[in-house]
């Protein structure tokens, strides 16, 4: 019903800096929370970003903290995740997420998934 399409994933050095985009389709993307989630190979997912349906609220993963900044611009149903300073143990598999900003940050139920991005930081 709800299709987020993610783009901004690449290769870059350990320091630099990514954005990650998605986009979601239907006219109620303001009622969603929003997040964003990654899995490393042999790691379990685990949680980075959500930020609530009218950007009001934002809640980070420790890991990601003064690096990360989730956003969002309603307007163009799009929801975003700004990477700064990236370390390698940020390669990851990025997954943008649609749900309830609380169950989100507990790392579920998710309502609807993004296809993945492809992060690689190399060293």
């Amino acid at each position: 019903q709800v299709q987020l399409v993610e783009s901004g994933g690449g290769l870059v050095q350990a320091g630099g800096s990514l954005r990650l985009s998605c986009a979601a389709s239907g006219r109620t993307f303001s009622s969603y929370a929003m997040g964003w989630f990654r899995q490393a190979p042999g790691k379990e997912r685990e949680f980075v970003a959500t930020i609530s349906g009218n950007g009001g609220l934002k809640y980070y993963a420790d890991s990601v903290k003064g690096r990360f900044t989730i956003s969002r611009d309603n307007a163009k149903f799009t929801v975003y995740l700004q990477m700064n300073s990236l370390k390698p143990e940020d390669a990851a598999v990025y997954y943008c997420a649609a749900g309830n900003f609380y169950a989100l940050g507990r790392g579920g139920p998710v309502a609807y998934w993004g296809q993945g991005s492809q992060v690689t930081v190399s060293s």
